[in-house]
This record gives structure tokens, sequence and C-alpha cells, in this order.
């Protein structure tokens, strides 16, 4: 495991991060140097192609009510932005991602600690060291609000369940006679009622025993290749609606890999799966930017 120490000519102030192909660029702010809005985010994601820009900053430094009140909150915190430079509270793929680069520029070296969201502390487990790190995020626990929205999406009308995971989720199980790669995800499928302050929409297409395959239309971004809480909300909206209590670990094909979702001794959801560091790659334009063009 390199250490900030052992190698200070790699730790470039911008890299890049990839956990299920959910891409990040990863800025190294320790101190909070540097200024974080949405011409920024766009202007790093847009060249990069990424889903997102995660900024590796102290808790102290960063001073986001999230972490107010608490008496001894985590020393990092997790800046998380969407590629279309809103903010976003929670991002399942994006802590493993974060965890793997804290340990990795040897900010950490215990392989269980706690990182400050704006969802709250997120505890993480270093299961296995790089190129390809396996990390377990304690995701907290996840509700099931019972609201049901009507979806829109390749000219059917399905129903959807919310669920809140510290972001908010719309999970869509698909019935037999829609199968989940040809549905047309190019563009934002309509919702009714319309939430608030937008959501998440998972669609879901059993495979198995505990063994499900979704696709998701994030918010901010559009369809991504993964999305950790979005893959934790359809585990508890189907476990719930199965009536499964045994808190047996469910499978999650996503379009970028496989996830597992589990509880821990306390019923807490678990996040599990890999990630992968590197340098920023060339991409495309971030969706969602235009209005920060020029």
């Amino acid at each position: 495991m390199a250490t900030a120490s052992s190698r200070p000519e790699t730790r470039k102030a911008l890299s890049y991060a990839s956990a299920t192909k959910n891409d990040f660029v990863m800025i190294d702010d320790p101190a909070g140097r540097g200024e974080l809005n949405s011409a920024r985010v766009c202007e790093l994601a847009g060249p990069a192609g990424t889903d997102g820009v995660i900024r590796a900053i102290r808790t102290r430094c960063l001073g986001d009510p999230s972490s107010k009140g608490l008496e001894n909150p985590p020393e990092w915190f997790m800046d998380y932005r969407n590629a279309d430079g809103t903010i976003a509270q929670m991002c399942g793929n994006g802590v493993r991602a974060y965890a793997a680069f804290l340990m990795d520029r040897g900010y950490v070296q215990d392989r269980v600690f706690d990182v400050m969201t704006r969802a709250g502390v997120r505890t993480v487990e270093v299961l296995e060291d790089g190129p390809v790190w396996r990390v377990r995020v304690g995701m907290g626990p996840a509700t099931v609000e019972g609201t049901t929205r009507i979806v829109r999406v390749s000219d059917r009308f399905l129903e959807g369940t919310d669920v809140n995971v510290g972001n908010p989720h719309t999970v869509v199980e698909l019935p037999e006679n829609l199968e989940l790669e040809k549905l047309d995800l190019t563009e934002r499928p309509d919702l009714e009622p319309e939430p608030e302050n937008g959501t998440n929409i998972e669609f879901v297409e059993t495979k198995g025993k505990r063994h499900v395959a979704m696709r998701v239309f994030e918010r901010g971004v559009g369809e991504t290749l993964s999305c950790g809480t979005g893959a934790t909300a359809v585990v508890a909206a189907l476990a719930a609606s199965r009536r499964d209590e045994t808190r047996e670990p469910w499978r999650v094909d996503v379009r970028g890999g496989r996830l597992e979702i589990g509880w821990d001794a306390y019923g807490n959801m678990t996040l599990t799966g890999p990630a992968e560091l590197g340098d920023l790659k060339a991409g495309g334009p971030a969706r969602g930017c235009e209005e920060h063009e020029g």
C-alpha cells in the first residue's frame, strides 16, 4: 500500500477513480484551499467524461452543515458533486472510490474508518488493496417511504416506489413482458407526481433468488453504468415487497459490474464492490453543463 510519504511525486491534485464504472474526478484538497462550484465541476467533469467530482477535504475545513452538532465528526469529508455541478447528499460508489483514494494516499492507515458525507457518517472497510480495491460501505438505514409514482418509460406506464438512502430513489420493478435492456433511457422518464427535489430512477429485472439486474437514470447525470445507493434502494424495496426478512445478501448486476447488498448486525444496509484509481482520461462533455459553457 502506498503512503503519502513514500511516493510524493505521484500525489497529483487531480486524478481519476472508478467504481463499477461510475467514474469520478478526484480532487486532493485536504485544507480546502480551492473553490468547488458548479462551473468548476463542469470544467473538470466534461473533459474527463465522468459522472461526478469528489473532493477529498478535511471535515473541519469544509464547514458543511451536515457535520454541525457532532461531537467528534470523522476527519475526512466526501465533498461530492454530480456531473452537472449539483450537490448530491450521497454516492455509494463514490464512497468506495473515496475510501480507496484516502488509503492509497496514506491519509488513513486503519482498514475500517468513518467518512463524513452530506447524508451523515458512513463507515467503510477496505477488504482488498488495489489495483482493484474491494470496499464495503455501511449505508445506514434505507427507508421505503411507501409513496407510489407513475413512471412513463418506453411508452409504458409503470408503478414506482420511493426509497430514501440518504438521497431519493424511485424503484420500478419491471413486469415479465418488458425487458430491461430494451428500455429507452436516452431521456429522463416522466414521473407523476413529480418529486420536488428530483429522484434517481431504478428499473429492476429479477434474475433469480436474491439476484436482480438494474439500470438507473440518475438526477443531474442521466443513465449511468452503476449506482451504489440505487442498488441499495432496489434491495430495500424488493426485500420489503417480498417480505424477505432473512437479511441474506443480494446480488445486483449493473451495467458496470456486480454489487453485493447486505445488512449488518444492527439492520443497517451494506454495499460491497470494487474501486480503481488512475490518471484522468479524455472523455466527452458532461451532460447538463451547457449553461456553464463559455
